[in-house]
């Protein structure tokens, strides 16, 4: 398989370039371009993303280092700085959104059937946040966040069946979380689980009357008025399980039909939280535990921020950010799409780590990463180690 072909080349053909194209003839992204279309911008910053490159200037030096094995691999014989910041800069980068949203709903099918508790359960179940990326604001003055400092907020919603992201949204830092949901094409019969900074009880009707469900954590000053209770087994944590109704004149007229509010006690961390819903029909432990499964999405945003390039970006305009994320999320999902169809049993860690510094190789993907078990040497470096510690 893919015998002769360099493992970066292995990567990018199994993308659709027919795909991609039509995303690019979209926004006319090639419109009178000679030389250096899309796809070699896409294939340049999708190297930069594979192996770790920390500036523009570090991808372009990595690559012209190879100047006979780039046309292999669909760059031109020479890289420049110029021509790619350019690029950056001036192509749109919803070209590689609708990329991005292609790889995605790709993915999404084949993780569906991964096996988790939801496996019981009916309907998708997505966790909805954002994280924070700060820049400078006088270097990225488009940026506004506060008075001194600039930022951009990436918002997303993580299908918690293969914690693959369903829905990405760029904004800068001042865009508050909570108006993301009028962004969102709620699903019939789905549900969302959010911190409380999405709270609105008006746009949560919205969910409700969307036929889907939701899971949030409530703020303390609630006002309500207690229906009735449902019984409840203390051994699993839940304190209450309450039919309520709201008492506030603006909360009640902002969600006028009655909730579900549960009290979990969390014995690990010593904490109490207290959760509102839309769903009468899950058993209350079942409640807290799908909220415990957000932090899904926490460390999906960990994840990004540290072994992609979304901290350290290689150009100052909007444009030249918003295309480095999403190629940053392009390079993610294809690696999880090459991790599924080759039914490879590594992380996605180690997997990047491996294609890190082999992408002018010529063996084969699956040889190279179900070659050797990096447990034994992990091991081994364990063993070395505890020789040293005298």
């Amino acid at each position: 398989m893919h015998t002769g072909q360099y493992v970066f080349h292995q990567l990018t053909s199994s993308l659709s370039r027919y795909e991609f194209q039509k995303c690019v003839d979209a926004y006319q992204g090639d419109h009178y371009v000679k030389s250096f279309p899309c796809w070699q911008q896409f294939l340049c910053l999708c190297f930069g993303q594979l192996t770790f490159r920390e500036s523009l200037r570090g991808v372009v030096l990595c690559l012209n280092v190879h100047p006979k094995k780039l046309y292999n691999v669909g760059l031109p014989v020479s890289v420049n700085r110029t021509t790619l910041s350019r690029a950056n800069n001036q192509r749109n980068w919803k070209i590689y959104q609708s990329f991005g949203y292609y790889l995605i709903k790709k993915a999404r099918k084949l993780y569906q059937n991964d096996t988790t508790f939801l496996d019981d359960l009916e309907g998708a179940f997505y966790a909805l946040d954002a994280t924070t990326i700060d820049l400078c604001l006088s270097v990225f003055q488009w940026a506004h966040f506060r008075e001194q400092k600039g930022a951009v907020k990436l918002h997303a919603l993580l299908d918690l069946r293969g914690n693959i992201p369903a829905f990405i949204h760029i904004t800068d830092g001042t865009v508050h979380e909570v108006n993301i949901l009028d962004e969102l094409l709620i699903e019939p019969g789905a549900c969302y689980i959010m911190d409380r900074g999405y709270i609105d009880y008006q746009r949560l009707y919205k969910i409700c009357q969307d036929r889907a469900y939701f899971v949030i954590r409530a703020k303390q000053n609630l006002k309500f008025i207690r229906m009735y209770s449902r019984k409840v087994d203390k051994a699993t944590g839940v304190r209450c399980d309450q039919i309520i109704r709201f008492t506030g004149y603006q909360t009640a007229k902002d969600y006028p039909e009655k909730l579900r509010r549960v009290k979990y006690y969390d014995a690990e961390t010593d904490n109490t939280y207290v959760f509102l819903t839309n769903n009468f029909d899950w058993d209350s432990a079942l409640v807290a535990n799908l909220y415990q499964q957000r932090w899904q999405i926490e460390l999906f945003f960990k994840w990004i921020k540290g072994h992609l390039k979304v901290k350290v970006f290689w150009g100052q305009s909007e444009n030249a950010v918003k295309t480095q994320i999403w190629i940053a999320i392009c390079t993610y999902v294809m690696v999880a799409i090459i991790r599924k169809e080759l039914q490879i049993d590594r992380s996605m860690y180690e997997i990047l780590q491996i294609l890190s510094i082999t992408p002018f190789e010529k063996t084969p993907i699956n040889t190279l990463l179900s070659d050797f078990d990096l447990q034994d040497f992990e091991e081994q470096d364990q063993k070395q180690l505890s020789l040293l510690n005298f």
